[in-house]
């Protein structure tokens, strides 16, 4: 048996912090929690990101939604990419349960019901604030990236966005690219290559094809305008607490174009915009994604490399991203190597591969003397986990079998006519919901093309020149004994001159005989 004093001042030194903090749960030995010996993680490093991970049912969503709980009343607003549709009830107050107060007691904490300031966004045509961006504002590189064109394909995008501009065509949506792309391959070629290069029809059908792939998950809804300004995902309650914004996504998992389309977009928007923040007391925010393993099984090669970009940069904007998956592995090990905060729910192992897949999950955690971390995986109970942080030197804390804090929040999904209220009230759907559908690309270059029809219609109307009438000369050289006699003497003249022809005599000898040549 693991000595208790020892135990709990192992503990201590690892999770005794002198910034602010926020409280993941409480330390558990030998299967049984320690009240009051409580495991936290400094507020100032959830910019270093982080994991959450474990199978089916062990409550991991749970411990999504307490954190962003925990982040929002220290003044931290989250982004919640919400694909099961089940992170919906943070918006609403928790209600007290037997369960609920029988954990707090063993953890040593206080437990209320509490309410977090919560907005419902959309990128599809559900419910919720319409989050949208131009195809100007996308830029022709991640355009080509999201489209998955090759160097030469690309260069053409990159040659429309070039007219575009040159033009004065504003770029909005993608009718206003598709009929800019037209246009650069058809009526206005011949100015185009003059000034631009060459264009070839092949890769003009190959990026309108790959134009109708995103278009038909969905794209046509996220392209376009009001565009949204992400400075708005930093916003405070009345009270200070910070927001939680819930991007639904459960219509979105069988679209994977779209949703890369949408984390492209959305990372490099906050990279270009969010100043630098060196190391914060506080991030800024936190981007928390659920079900991560339905984007790395989908992701294109772009999506990976951007978001292997952006973890390892991001950071210095004082922003943390973290993955909710069912296991490590699911997370390419460039991105998992960048994960300073890992909460590892139970594994289940059911066959030779999984109990291989556990021994490798239990390397990437510290080793302890009072824990076997790879039969640990395998028997934590429901809202329990394994936990290893960075603390404020970032050092990684020693591993800690910890029974989760629960949700203060609705641990359900809201109705409908809740979610319809919500949003009614929302200030920033009164913003972004709005239809604007202004002059752009389409309606422009639409309009020359219209201009321009009459002109050639009057053009083909015109009488062709009528010929001169031949002289008789002319007409004796046309007619066909002259071309005879014509061709006889040519040859005959070539064999005087000594030069063969191909033709054979004929019996008569012809005219060359006939002349005496």
């Amino acid at each position: 048996m693991a000595d208790m004093s020892n135990f709990t001042q192992h503990i201590l030194d690892g999770y005794t912090f002198s910034d602010d903090y926020i409280t993941l749960g409480g330390a558990m030995l030998e299967g049984q929690p320690v009240k009051g010996l409580h495991i936290k993680a400094p507020l100032r490093m959830f910019n270093r990101h982080g994991l959450i991970a474990g199978a089916t049912g062990t409550g991991k969503t749970k411990t999504l939604q307490a954190l962003a709980e925990s982040l929002a009343s220290n003044g931290v607003s989250s982004l919640l990419m919400d694909i099961k549709g089940d992170l919906s009830g943070i918006s609403q107050k928790g209600t007290d349960h037997p369960k609920i107060t029988e954990r707090a007691e063993k953890i040593g904490i206080d437990w209320s019901p509490t309410q977090i300031t919560t907005e419902f966004l959309t990128i599809s045509k559900e419910n919720g604030v319409r989050l949208r961006a131009t195809i100007s504002e996308f830029g022709p590189v991640l355009l080509s990236k999201i489209l998955d064109l090759n160097e030469t394909q690309g260069g053409l995008v990159a040659l429309v966005f070039k007219f575009c501009d040159d033009k004065n065509l504003p770029l909005l949506d993608i009718k206003d690219f598709r009929k800019a792309l037209q246009y650069v391959s058809n009526e206005a070629k011949a100015e185009v290559e003059n000034a631009y290069g060459l264009i070839s029809s092949a890769t003009v059908g190959t990026v309108m094809r790959k134009l109708l792939e995103i278009e038909e998950q969905g794209a046509e809804v996220f392209f376009g305008e009001r565009s949204f300004d992400v400075d708005d995902l930093v916003d405070l309650d009345e009270n200070g607490r910070g927001k939680v914004y819930v991007l639904r996504l459960a219509d979105i998992q069988t679209k994977p174009k779209l949703f890369s389309t949408f984390m492209l977009c959305l990372l490099a928007e906050i990279y270009e915009k969010f100043p630098e923040k060196g190391d914060k007391e506080n991030p800024e925010l936190v981007l928390f994604i659920d079900e991560a393993h339905l984007i790395f099984n989908e992701a294109s090669d772009a999506l990976l490399d951007q978001l292997e970009s952006i973890i390892k940069l991001i950071r210095s904007k004082g922003v943390g991203v973290f993955f909710c998956t069912q296991n490590p592995t699911d997370i390419p090990d460039a991105i998992l190597s960048q994960l300073g905060m890992k909460i590892q729910h139970a594994l289940r192992a059911f066959t030779p591969k999984d109990r291989t897949g556990i021994k490798k999950t239990a390397e990437n955690y510290p080793e302890s003397i009072y824990y076997k971390t790879d039969e640990l995986l395998t028997q934590l109970g429901i809202g329990e986990a394994i936990i290893t942080v960075l603390n404020e030197k970032g050092i990684p804390t020693p591993l800690a079998h910890s029974m989760m804090i629960a949700p203060r929040t609705r641990m359900d999904v809201i109705t409908k006519e809740e979610l319809d209220a919500n949003v009614k009230a929302s200030k920033l759907a009164q913003k972004y919901n709005e239809e604007v559908d202004r002059e752009s690309a389409f309606e422009m270059l639409s309009a020359k093309i219209k201009q321009a029809a009459p002109v050639e219609k009057e053009a083909s109307k015109v009488s062709p020149p009528k010929k001169a009438e031949k002289s008789d000369f002319e007409k004796i050289l046309e007619s066909k004994t002259t071309q005879v006699i014509l061709k006889e003497v040519t040859r005959g003249l070539l064999g005087v001159l000594g030069m063969k022809t191909t033709r054979r005599k004929s019996s008569s000898g012809g005219l060359g005989g006939i002349l005496g040549f």
